[in-house]
């Protein structure tokens, strides 16, 4: 019989941050790693294009599909046994990307690498946020979420050095091996009891149980909520397409190389990441005085990202046009943070990792999956360069979402309070 769960330290806190992001970074370097080894595996294996694409595709298409009910378990079986579980099982089949024989095995393994990465991100941001203060959510979900845009990068570059020196099976191995060896210490590290410690000073321990009928209405029971998401999703397709098309650009409006593309296009990553973190430190700050603000720095954000994006892709090549492209680039994803702090606002903590799943498959829905294919398009009827200069619109939408959020955000939080204060008077 276990004691009493010990109140979880700051310190403790980090490390949690620490480990889950690492394991985050994982996630994102484990799916991107097979960007960096495309042209050896078409001429070992003589595959074309769309093969290529589907072994990649494969991937997103789990993780749609699979967010939202592998998110609910976790909140249900507990979200640390979830994390661990994901993890081996994504590390394991990157392990086994490094032994395929042939395109079908292949394809097995990036079949299982979506699974097992499916719910990671929101379950992981779930834990994070029952560890820290109400007041660093945006903050905290910002650089969480900037982890994929850095492990993303990480995957590539590492991948491309690896597979150089050691060849493209070494560069699966290497991920898989990574994956494990931070999977065995966040098992070993982070609790269900010091998580439950939390949860339970925050109202929530991981695990309530309750019927999936009464739970999933709480994850669209505002009109805030919705636009949240909405608003969200919408600045995640202008990310997106500018990460996806950003080489492209590059290439054919400034005749830089693939090597040469591919390495400015990495520091656009980098700076969609940065933006992340910084929008949602911003949104803290500022909205520990009038919780408003936070959703006023979200409409910021996706008013400064479609004049600046607009205007800097209607001027010609050069440094003016790279410095606008560069700050819209900063704010473009800078309401990650923001939206994600309103979402954990405006729903139960018991299924905090179902809401931040919901959150990814607004993402996905309207964000990950049509901004790049969208904008390509667009490119085949106007050209890459004025399809970049198009697609910034989609902020307007994503603002006015936020603005209505933000009038309808008070009834919002009292329609949450109250349905959290008859819970508790429930007799037992």
């Amino acid at each position: 019989m276990t004691g009493p769960a010990e109140p979880v330290t700051r310190g403790y806190a980090w490390l949690v941050f620490a480990l889950s992001f690492g394991l985050l970074l994982s996630d994102y370097m484990s799916r991107q790693v097979l960007n960096a080894v495309f042209p050896l595996l078409k001429a070992d294996w003589m595959l074309s294009d769309a093969q290529l694409g589907s072994l990649s595709g494969i991937v997103a298409l789990m993780v749609g599909l699979l967010t939202v009910p592998l998110s609910l378990l976790a909140d249900r079986w507990g979200r640390v046994r979830s994390l661990v579980l994901a993890a081996v099982v994504w590390s394991l089949a990157t392990l086994g990307c490094a032994v395929s024989a042939g395109y079908g095995q292949m394809f097995l393994g990036r079949f299982m690498v979506g699974v097992g990465e499916a719910a990671y991100g929101s379950v992981g941001i779930a834990v994070v946020l029952s560890v820290f203060p109400v007041g660093l959510r945006a903050t905290l979900s910002g650089a969480f979420i900037a982890g994929g845009a850095f492990g993303s990068v990480l995957g590539v570059s590492i991948g491309g050095v690896v597979s150089q020196h050691l060849g493209w099976r070494w560069t699966f191995g290497v991920m898989g091996l990574f994956g494990l060896a931070l999977a065995a210490v966040y098992g070993v590290v982070v609790t269900e009891r010091k998580l439950a410690a939390a949860g339970v000073e925050r109202g929530a321990a991981p695990g309530t149980a309750g019927s999936v009928r009464s739970l999933l209405p709480r994850l669209f029971s505002s009109v805030s909520v919705l636009c949240a998401y909405v608003g969200s999703g919408l600045q995640m397709f202008l990310a997106m397409a500018l990460l996806a098309w950003m080489p492209s650009f590059l290439d054919r409006s400034y005749g830089l190389a693939p090597a040469g593309a591919g390495l400015a296009a990495g520091a656009f990553a980098v700076i969609t990441g940065i933006g992340m973190i910084g929008g949602g430190l911003v949104c803290d700050r500022l909205g520990r005085g009038n919780r408003h603000l936070k959703w006023t720095v979200a409409i910021v954000c996706s008013a400064g990202s479609l004049i600046l994006l607009t205007a800097g892709f209607h001027l010609p090549p050069g440094t003016p046009q790279l410095v606008l492209v560069g700050i819209g680039t900063l704010l473009s994803n800078a309401t990650a943070g923001p939206a994600a702090a309103m979402v954990a606002s405006l729903t139960p903590a018991a299924v905090a990792a179902t809401a931040m799943a919901t959150l990814t498959l607004a993402n996905s829905l309207l964000g990950l999956a049509p901004g790049p294919a969208v904008t390509g398009l667009l490119a085949d009827r106007m050209g890459l360069h004025a399809a970049l200069g198009v697609i910034p619109l989609v902020s307007l939408a994503a603002g006015l979402a936020f603005a209505l959020g933000r009038r309808h955000y008070d009834q919002g939080l009292v329609s949450a309070s109250a349905r959290a204060r008859r819970k508790t008077e429930l007799p037992t």
